[in-house]
């Protein structure tokens, strides 16, 4: 594989600091050197299609996605995939005992050409040891990302589709941002635990009410507040 020449090292650096230091996870005091984010991870561009681990893959990683999109799945007996959740930039994901990571059993793979910061071990271990406030941060990540999977897994055991896809289109669009990209009719199911054609069918419901409107990967909220009371 040819070595990249000092131009392009040079690009890739300033690339991986600036993501860093935008991340609230990686800011340092105002006393701070980055030179320890330097040598932090590397940068790597994930075409899409891409598998970045499976069920049987041992390493031991953590990625920080910083653009495109990541689905996490898993398979059941039968062979039929289930997306446990979509990243989207700024998601930490991965295998990692040492942050309490329990991704085993799933398979990561990039939905979109996504670029990531793959992180090992021993690269977390070494910044953590130089900048022991990032631990707290990055627990707090990781606590409201336990607050979101079972807030999905509730959804799912306890509430009708309607109520699970509205539940599901307000997470993917903030407050503020009424438009949704990317996502596939199929993407959406398979997110509700449900059948597309019945995804398919509960959408145009919801356009009909005039709480939507519905193009190719694209949706637009016409009603927040119609469908969080019917998220409820």
């Amino acid at each position: 594989m040819p070595t990249a020449s000092p131009a392009v090292r040079r690009q890739q650096m300033i690339s991986k600091l600036g993501f860093l230091t935008e991340d609230d996870i990686f800011s340092l005091p105002s006393n701070g050197s980055s030179d320890s984010l330097s040598k932090f991870g590397t940068m790597t561009t994930l075409e899409k299609g891409r598998i970045i681990f499976t069920p049987q893959d041992p390493k031991e990683i953590v990625v920080w996605l910083k653009s495109g999109r990541v689905q996490v799945s898993r398979l059941d007996g039968d062979g039929d995939k289930t997306i446990i959740s979509t990243l989207a930039p700024g998601a930490m994901f991965g295998h990692m005992s040492l942050l309490g990571q329990t991704m085993r059993g799933l398979t990561a793979e990039a939905s979109e050409n996504s670029t990531g910061l793959i992180v090992t071990r021993a690269d977390l271990e070494r910044l953590l040891a130089e900048h022991p406030q990032t631990a707290i941060r990055i627990l707090d990540v990781l606590g409201k990302r336990l607050i979101e999977a079972e807030s999905r897994l509730e959804d799912i055991a306890f509430k009708s589709i309607p109520a699970r896809l509205a539940s599901l289109l307000l997470r993917l669009s903030p407050e503020g941002k009424d438009q949704i990209y990317g996502y596939t009719h199929q993407d959406l199911a398979e997110m509700i635990g449900t059948y597309r054609e019945t995804t398919t069918q509960t959408l145009n419901h919801f356009k009909g009410q005039g709480l939507l409107a519905i193009g190719r990967k694209r949706i637009e909220i016409r009603d927040r507040e119609a469908l969080e009371r019917l998220a409820e």
